[in-house]
């Protein structure tokens, strides 16, 4: 069936999104031109606006609208704790927990050379600059716990371990509701080594 050229384009555009092939792209781009010319318009909207206004923190680099996040600039935040994530939803998914009241840096990505991704294409740099810089007393590695996030963190841990701070990971391990005869290997063998005491 021939298509418009534009139609062509807006599912070329749309396999960008993570996850979606070429049958997806052309679902969506057919439901928003038959059915929801609205919300298309909407996401165009956002899209510019987006585009023209969000920059990445100096500090964190994680998406913000101005120099400095609010996380960053809030005096409220313990600024001698510094939590490594690999993207901008993973500080979003630690922050929505409320459990921690520390300052991040984002990575933008984790290392992947099957990918071609290697420290110069992430945030490194900046971030070792961050710790030689400041009173930071202890470093939270959050990476993913995928093998490109361990290969990531051990780079991370390597890198600051001449600083002479604490580095620490989060804790991996059965999840709360979870049951023990249903756990995969991997995550058994974590949750024992990284037992801790309970009193």
């Amino acid at each position: 069936m021939a298509t418009s050229n534009a139609i062509e384009q807006l599912k070329e555009a749309l396999k960008a999104l993570p996850g979606v092939g070429p049958k997806n792209a052309q679902r969506m781009a057919f439901h928003l031109m038959e059915r929801n010319r609205e919300g298309a318009q909407k996401i165009a909207d956002a899209l510019n606006n987006a585009l023209e206004r969000i920059i990445s923190c100096q500090r964190c680099n994680t998406f913000c609208e101005s120099e400095i996040c609010d996380i960053c600039a809030s005096e409220k935040r313990d600024k001698q704790l510094l939590c490594v994530v690999e993207t901008p939803a993973d500080l979003q998914a630690i922050e929505q927990v409320g459990a921690y009241r520390g300052l991040y840096f984002v990575l933008m990505g984790k290392l992947s050379p099957l990918e071609g991704i290697g420290p110069e294409q992430l945030g490194f740099k900046r971030l070792n600059a961050i710790v030689a810089e400041n009173q930071i007393r202890e470093v939270i590695i959050a990476t993913n716990i995928t093998a490109e996030g361990e290969t990531t963190a051990d780079y991370t841990q390597q890198m600051l371990a001449p600083y002479g701070i604490s580095i620490t990971r989060l804790a991996r391990g059965v999840p709360v509701g979870g049951e023990l005869e249903y756990m995969d290997q991997r995550t058994l063998a974590a949750a024992f080594k990284d037992r801790r005491a309970t009193s």
